[in-house]
């Protein structure tokens, strides 16, 4: 089974660890937006430098995330993604749909 989970390490900053595959997905798509929902203030961060390895499942994540935070009225940003996700999203078209950090 992958090794993966989401923590919150700061008020409003979720770390993202771990392998994403399809094993650990369902979990993590939990227990993040029950993070999200329950993070006080209006501003989200998902820190991805701790993420070992990652599928396209990792990116599916992110925009679900991003549909929490919304719906919760919160922004979100997403720092640390990792070059794998990063070339994923680069092929798929998302680096311009995710609010990447500098």
């Amino acid at each position: 089974m992958s090794q993966a989970a989401i923590s919150e390490l700061a008020p409003g900053v979720l770390q993202l660890a771990g392998e994403l595959d399809y094993l650990s997905a369902p979990a993590l798509r939990e227990q993040g937006a029950r993070l999200i929902g329950a993070s006080q203030g209006g501003v989200c961060v998902i820190d991805c430098a701790s993420v070992a390895k990652s599928s396209s499942v990792g990116l599916s994540l992110l925009l679900a995330f991003m549909r929490d935070a919304s719906a919760a009225g919160k922004s979100l940003s997403v720092r640390g993604l990792p070059e794998d996700m990063r070339e994923i999203a680069g092929v798929c078209g998302l680096l311009e749909v995710l609010p990447l950090e500098a």
